[in-house]
């Protein structure tokens, strides 16, 4: 007969107690769930004494779109002459709420004011707000405002 190396009943025991091991009826270890933090909408702070804010949402904006919002003084040809308030904002997939404050003495200086605003995706400009003309040096809401395809 052949001697039997003492490895042989390691081996034969490591193989039973893995079989066992992959056998039992155990639930699998429960995954773990990070939770990512929602969004908070757009918080209403008051303004100071100072200062007059245009807001509402925008429609239509893509997930991870960089949004920019300006609202400028322009000359008779639609042409921007000076900037009057500016709000960048990312895109959520769902409506886009804004409030883009101003200072309302240097609105009035001026005769013609409109909002502008433009989404740019992967550095590339894929929609565009149609000019708003703004005509009071006022808080207003400007309700929901559909970005179109920039041509």
């Amino acid at each position: 007969m052949k001697a039997t190396t003492p490895l042989q009943p390691l081996i034969l025991v490591s193989l039973i107690a893995l079989l066992t091991a992959c056998a039992s009826d155990s639930p699998p270890p429960a995954k773990t769930t990070v939770q990512t933090p929602t969004p908070t909408p757009v918080e209403a702070k008051p303004l100071p004494a100072y200062q007059r804010e245009l807001s509402g949402s925008l429609l239509n904006v893509p997930n991870e779109a960089d949004v920019e919002l300006a609202l400028l003084a322009v000359d008779q040809r639609g042409r921007p002459q000076t900037l009057l308030g500016n709000i960048q904002l990312r895109g959520t997939g769902n409506p886009l709420a804004f409030r883009l404050p101003f200072n309302p003495e240097t609105f009035n200086k001026h005769s013609r004011i409109e909002l502008h605003g433009r989404a740019n995706q992967a550095g590339r400009l894929i929609l565009r707000l149609p000019e708003q003309p703004i005509a009071r040096g006022e808080t207003q809401n400007l309700g929901e405002l559909r970005l179109v395809p920039a041509p």
